[in-house]
């Protein structure tokens, strides 16, 4: 190997055939995902609540009409963004409540998982807490309203059979806790985003949750 680089004519022709090699094609579908990626990536940036398609198409190294190409408009690459948490995260709700028959262990599971998801993906957290939808489409603001009234409901139904599992009877009460266990990540993912990503979603986590979920 040590002979390869100090070898002039080898070092020489190795720019030439890299120059050769065709630049590769991205597979059908790769190219949508790779333009994801690149949004999700710009998002983790500081001051970058909002990103032009003509700074993602530099980031990309392609044009503006090659992004255009696999979607219509940069409010579908935010749906784009906002399927990809609804199905990461209610996959895997839906694996809790399926292996979890204790309901206040699949309780703290949903949450963690919520906030751990957040923490990995700090990009997609601007979305969620709606941060990088301000001066997009209002609709996507609905449709990320909608993820979280639906975390809601799976929240008031875990609290609703745990009430019936104990034989209580059930009240507003599992409404009015599922409110504020949504209100508690919700203001977890707003102070990632807010704080540039410097404040844990998880930070001192089994105190809270043990006041949160009690």
């Amino acid at each position: 190997m040590a002979d390869t680089v100090n070898d002039p004519e080898a070092n020489a022709a190795a720019p030439a055939a890299a120059e050769a090699a065709p630049r590769k094609r991205p597979k059908p579908g790769e190219r949508r995902v790779q333009i994801l990626q690149a949004l999700a990536g710009m998002l983790e940036q500081p001051g970058a609540e909002r990103v032009t398609t003509s700074a993602l198409a530099a980031r990309l190294d392609v044009s503006e009409a090659a992004l255009y190409r696999h979607f219509a408009s940069k409010a579908q690459m935010f749906e784009g963004l906002i399927e990809f948490i609804e199905q990461s995260i209610f996959t895997l709700v839906n694996q809790i409540a399926e292996r979890e028959a204790v309901h206040a262990v699949r309780l703290r599971k949903l949450v963690t998982l919520v906030l751990q998801f957040a923490e990995k993906n700090p990009g997609m957290t601007r979305v969620m807490a709606g941060d990088a939808l301000v001066f997009e489409n209002e609709r996507l603001q609905e449709r990320m309203n909608q993820f979280f009234d639906k975390l809601e409901a799976t929240l008031k139904q875990t609290l609703r059979e745990a009430a019936a599992a104990s034989a209580a009877t059930p009240t507003v009460d599992a409404q009015v806790r599922a409110s504020v266990i949504t209100a508690f990540m919700l203001g977890r993912l707003q102070r990632f985003s807010r704080s540039g990503f410097k404040r844990l979603p998880t930070e001192h986590l089994e105190a809270s949750l043990a006041t949160v979920l009690g």
